[in-house]
């Protein structure tokens, strides 16, 4: 029988270009006209790249590899296509796709050979057993590697925009403003603190104006996040200043009761200026 798993093996090989054009063919016919055109320069590329896979699997038959060389070979494949296919902008569910087509000719190249050959129901289970959990973990290892990568992207995304919705702005030396826009939510408060701090240090200021008039709501949690951010500034010496607050966010502050007694604040950023000159 290992002779014979060895022979598929090589079957596979020499017909992996064969097998990765039906493949190509097959996926191409469910394509919009659009996206035939899209792909249609990247043909060979694509089919190279699904002779390379298909191949996989006939040298894992041919060269008697055990389970974990198996794994290994295909986890590989799976972290190095799942990046590539990622950065292509190719929608996983539509490279999943792929998968059922893979079986399916490779599994008929194989079926095709059996007959041929006339050789016994017993090589089917055995080619089986090794054949399908591979596929399987194909499609595993490349998801897992996608998904990371897209996740990676969003969470650095989301840290770009939540670093720009922190931005202090210098208005002349050792002065600048802090002009906060929206809801301030647990994540973002954190990173205001974080970016306030290490922005007051390296400016070197002496003095920050807060500016709250794009904030529109206040509850004891925000009202808490800034005032330690002025508590912080405080320890560094630096000196701060609230404006802008909007006539129904006090209504809210004295309504829930926060105290902001302890802090200065002035109606607008130029009553603010003029306090700091």
């Amino acid at each position: 029988m290992d002779n014979e798993i060895v022979f598929l093996g090589e079957r596979i090989i020499e017909n992996k270009f064969h097998i990765a054009k039906n493949v190509n063919d097959r996926r191409l016919a469910e394509y919009t006209e659009d996206l035939r055109e899209q792909v249609a320069p990247y043909e060979n590329e694509l089919i190279n790249i699904r002779a390379h896979f298909i191949s996989l699997f006939g040298e894992v038959l041919r060269d008697q590899l055990d389970e974990e060389k198996s794994i290994e070979i295909i986890s590989n494949w799976g972290n190095e296509t799942g990046e590539l296919i990622f950065k292509s902008g190719a929608p996983l569910e539509e490279a999943l796709k792929d998968t059922r087509y893979y079986r399916s000719y490779i599994w008929r190249e194989i079926k095709n050979e059996i007959e041929k050959n006339n050789m016994s129901i017993d090589i089917v289970f055995k080619i089986g057993s090794i054949i399908d959990p591979l596929m399987d973990h194909a499609a595993y290892a490349f998801s897992l590697t996608y998904i990371t990568h897209f996740k990676s992207t969003m969470i650095n995304a989301k840290t770009a925009v939540l670093e720009l919705s922190v931005p202090v702005v210098p208005l002349k030396r050792g002065v600048a403003i802090l002009p906060l826009i929206g809801n301030i939510d647990t994540e973002r408060a954190k990173l205001l603190i974080e970016e306030t701090l290490k922005t007051a240090n390296r400016l070197q200021l002496e003095k920050l104006i807060i500016d709250l008039s794009g904030v529109y709501i206040v509850d004891t949690m925000v009202a808490g996040e800034i005032f330690k951010v002025i508590d912080a500034l405080k320890l560094l010496g630096v000196e701060s200043i609230l404006t802008g607050i909007r006539p129904e966010v006090a209504q809210t502050i004295i309504g829930i009761g926060l105290d902001f007694s302890g802090i200065k604040m002035t109606a607008n950023v130029e009553q603010a200026l003029g306090d700091f000159v």
